[in-house]
């Protein structure tokens, strides 16, 4: 067995710059719900609820598309390592 036959547990190369773009998207409901006033009044009002109510609603939608969108750029950025075809890799006999 030489060097080159060891998984010295290099994977696939991350790309930083979209995980930094996940981190950005994970990062934009934060600072939208803690920056409170942006959004501390009444006016304008929707359906009869007042500015703050409907402000805080949707975001909860936005912040579910952050997310998802923030997964799917990680998925792409830190692709995953094919797994392993040597017999003992951990697996158990099936019987």
């Amino acid at each position: 067995m030489n060097e080159n036959d060891v998984d010295g547990g290099a994977g696939p190369v991350t790309n930083k710059a979209l995980l930094t773009v996940a981190g950005v998207l994970l990062a934009i409901p934060i600072v939208a719900l803690l920056w409170v006033g942006s959004f501390a009044r009444v006016e304008p009002t929707l359906a009869g609820f007042p500015f703050f109510i409907w402000y805080q609603l949707l975001w909860v939608f936005l912040c579910a598309a952050c997310t998802l969108a923030a997964y799917r750029i990680v998925l792409v950025a830190r692709p995953r390592r094919p797994m392993s075809t040597r017999a003992g890799s951990g697996r158990k006999a099936s019987r």
